[in-house]
């Protein structure tokens, strides 16, 4: 049950983070992923980090492709082409996230697919849809962000910046692996395979409903404190520069409890705060208010007191602090693996258990082609034949 798609074969043609990150899940899940990566270089990912030297296994990359395997094949040359398509014969998935059109080019079209194999799912990442107005943009996850409106509740229009991690990377792939298990179970009723297409600007939208019901039930136009006003949630930094986050949400018990944790129920007595719609009208206000208060004390004596008081608050840690905190290490949610050639490294485990565990028998991230000559075997192709595919420079 830790690996329940076992048996799994899928064929990722992904680089950078959304397709990586979709087939990084199914991997997670057990499936077998082999990355078909071009001979010169691989995933671009692979040279993109902090390091000047990272020798083709950066930290970026070596975040979205553990649990999986690595083949070179050079798809754009013709053999290399007849050779991912014997492949793509037996596989169960095909992901790509290229710009949409290269996949018709390359001869890998789904029609063309699906005529060799009824049960294959084919999935495409894209940033826009091919038969839209911006089919032939590029697009990376700023472009996601700011196209789908999810970057309007981010950046302060007073000091406008791109903050935090990629988003609409992600959540496409989740969007795109969430919609490939659900064709895999439609298969085994059906003994179809299907096409699922996930574009960075639908799945950045599908991921904050509330703002565009807000606006479609209430014409609200939602900003970027718009969420922490109606669910009262803070960040305070406390007298010792360490930052503090607190979410009251709805409860009125939880209100109650926050003014009797830090000693002020003169603050409840306000009339701007005395009602939860008060409180949301009078953010702001609310918000400076607290401030100084929180600003007296050093976080672990307000740590402490919040805790005692059954107030839901944490402590904002860094990367570095996260992984040391009680309850992640209580999860185990990273781990020791260890490659030929790179050596040991720390990497992070699957979120979600099953049956009690996480995924079984975990791989290191491959370098670039590791794994060519044991898939090739796998898929039925000769010693022989992997022998002129790398005299004539296609793996």
């Amino acid at each position: 049950m830790s690996s329940p798609l076992k048996g799994i074969r899928v064929l990722e043609l992904g680089q950078f983070i959304a397709g990586p990150y979709a087939g990084l899940q199914l991997a997670d899940l057990g499936a077998r992923v082999i990355k078909v990566e071009r001979p010169q270089g691989g995933d671009a990912f692979r040279e993109f980090g902090l390091s000047a030297n990272v020798q083709g296994y950066s930290h970026n990359f070596c975040a979205f492709n553990r649990n999986k395997l690595s083949i070179t094949l050079d798809v754009a040359a013709p053999r290399g082409q007849e050779a991912f398509l014997r492949m793509a014969r037996q596989a169960d998935v095909v992901l790509e996230n290229f710009r949409p059109g290269v996949m018709k080019r390359l001869g890998f079209d789904y029609e063309t697919l699906r005529a060799a194999n009824p049960r294959l799912v084919y999935c495409s990442i894209s940033g826009f849809s091919e038969d839209g107005p911006y089919g032939e943009r590029p697009a990376y996850d700023a472009v996601g962000q700011a196209l789908s409106g999810l970057m309007s509740l981010f950046v302060d229009p007073k000091d406008p910046r791109t903050l935090g991690p990629t988003l609409s990377d992600q959540v496409s792939g989740m969007q795109a692996c969430m919609a490939v298990l659900a064709a895999l179970y439609e298969r085994e009723r059906t003994g179809q395979g299907a096409r699922v297409e996930v574009t960075m600007v639908e799945a950045s939208m599908a991921l904050i409903p509330d703002a565009f019901t807000a606006y479609t039930h209430a014409g609200h136009v939602m900003q970027p404190e718009s969420r922490a006003a109606v669910s009262l949630s803070f960040a305070f930094a406390c007298a010792d520069g360490k930052i503090l986050a607190i979410h009251v949400s709805s409860m009125e018990k939880f209100w109650r409890a926050l003014l009797e944790a830090i000693g002020r129920p003169d603050i409840g007595e306000d009339a701007r705060f005395r009602e939860r719609m008060g409180r949301i009208k009078n953010y702001e206000a609310l918000v400076q208010t607290l401030r100084p208060v929180f600003a007296a004390k050093p976080r672990e004596h307000w740590a402490e007191r919040l805790a005692a008081h059954d107030v839901p608050a944490a402590v904002v840690h860094s990367i570095p602090e996260a992984m040391d905190e009680p309850e992640v290490k209580h999860l185990g949610m990273f781990h020791e693996l260890s490659h030929e050639r790179h050596g040991k490294r720390t990497a992070m485990r699957r979120a979600a258990r099953i049956g009690g565990e996480r995924e079984s028998e975990p791989l290191p991230p491959p370098a670039l082609g590791e794994h060519t000559d044991r898939v090739l075997k796998e898929f039925g192709f000769a010693a022989a034949e992997i022998a002129e595919l790398r005299a004539a420079e296609v793996v």
